[in-house]
């Protein structure tokens, strides 16, 4: 135990410090977007990776690929616990990502890596920062939504995806559920953001729909 305690200097100090920091400048944009996954935990996640390096290089372990394997399935614990299912979308992907990522830039700065960390943290904030300017544009310009539309006879139905042909969507129907009084269309609609828009305004005037969600 006194070896262990004795064996840490100031360079391991300072490995510690740069962790933290790596983490924080991750957390920033993390937390600035309002992510499940903030401040707190990139700053953790970082520092635990760069700790369990520096401790298992000096108690000495044997292999080194044991180290990276056993930090990366717990961070995988961790990254799942932020990636959830709302409606037919799977959001915290790209948190989980992130923790993966931070949890892999804090072990390279346990081993001594500092430059290697340093660009990688840059390429994180590039990918994470600019990269979403660019899926703001594809997504406007090919949005995929889903709607539920309720309509009560076969008429009415047809008329729906009349309408949804107009408009210039590419359209699947996901589902269909019948009952005595109604038919409910999932819908599964392509176009881009304006598209979205106008359709929401339309299905508010349609007195042939006579229910909808999206």
């Amino acid at each position: 135990m006194n070896d262990l305690l004795y064996a840490f200097e100031g360079r391991d100090v300072l490995l510690i410090m740069l962790s933290v920091l790596i983490g924080l400048l991750i957390g920033i944009e993390r937390e600035y977007r309002n992510k499940s996954a903030g401040l707190r935990t990139f700053i953790l996640v970082s520092f635990g990776s760069c700790l369990f390096t520096i401790i298992s290089l000096k108690i000495g372990v044997g292999n080194p690929d044991r180290l990276a394997a056993n930090i990366i399935t717990g961070i995988g614990f961790l990254g799942a616990g932020v990636i959830f299912k709302e409606d037919n979308k799977v959001s915290g992907i790209t948190t989980a990502t992130t923790i993966w990522a931070t949890a892999s830039l804090g072990m390279c700065v346990g081993t001594g890596n500092i430059f290697l960390a340093f660009i990688g943290v840059g390429l994180v904030l590039v990918i994470l920062g600019l990269l979403t300017y660019l899926q703001t544009y594809i997504d406007n310009y090919h949005k995929i939504k889903d709607y539920e539309l309720q309509t009560l006879s076969e008429a009415d139905f047809e008329h729906t995806e009349q309408l949804i042909r107009q408009m210039g969507f590419k359209a699947t129907i996901v589902n269909q559920r019948y009952n005595k009084e109604s038919l409910n269309t999932t819908w599964r609609l392509t176009g881009n953001i304006n598209q979205h828009k106008e359709l929401v305004k339309v299905l508010r005037r349609d007195k042939q729909i006579v229910a909808y969600q999206y």
